[in-house]
């Protein structure tokens, strides 16, 4: 019996043992939650970004392609006429409104009258883009609009004389119909500028 009483217990874990084995674990767990976490958060903030720059390229790249395809027409809006190249801004921050003829094809019978008026503004931050039927509509027509970048809280664009004087509104007196080049800059709702120049001439 005395032999029985003597000999080893067999291994095992005691309670503290166990409790502190599961609190090693939590915080392990914990820590390895948040970094799952934080590597999805990132993952998305990353993936919202490329994103944003992808609209915004998409944005300059169909801006650039439209005023290169400028043409010094004028429009008839009901019994006014507008110049080729309208331009002015559009509130008391700066914030450009602009409206021009481009060259292609329109939805007319007569091929000579071929082209088109197309619009850029900002509206609510977002930039759209405004497309009438025709070059000369009647009074009331209104434009097909669309948005084409949101987030943005500054639109302003500059347009380059003749002299190298940059305005921020056009036709001006004793320049041609379109302007040599125009300079867009973009702030967005995150604070962020963006500039971009386009060369027309």
């Amino acid at each position: 019996m005395s032999a029985d009483r003597d000999a080893p217990r067999g291994a095992g874990f005691t309670l503290v043992e166990v409790l502190l084995a599961l609190a090693i674990f939590s915080v392990i767990a914990v820590l390895a939650y948040r970094a799952t976490a934080a590597l999805t958060e990132g993952e998305a903030r990353l993936s919202a970004e490329a994103r944003r720059w992808r609209t915004l390229e998409a944005l300059f790249t169909r801006f650039e392609a439209d005023i290169r395809q400028a043409v010094p027409r004028g429009s008839r809006v009901g019994s006014r006429i507008e110049p080729a190249w309208l331009a002015l801004p559009a509130d008391g921050a700066g914030n450009a409104a602009l409206v021009f003829t481009r060259a292609g094809a329109e939805f007319a019978d007569d091929p000579g009258l071929a082209g088109q008026r197309i619009g850029y503004r900002l509206r609510g931050h977002a930039v759209e883009i405004a497309y009438w039927p025709r070059v000369d509509n009647a009074a009331d027509v209104q434009p097909a609009v669309y948005t084409l970048a949101d987030g943005v809280s500054g639109f302003r664009v500059a347009y380059l004389g003749r002299a190298g004087a940059w305005r921020e509104s056009w036709p001006v007196p004793g320049e041609s119909a379109l302007p040599r080049a125009v300079r867009v800059d973009l702030t967005l709702d995150s604070g962020e500028a963006v500039e971009r120049w386009f060369a027309l001439r």
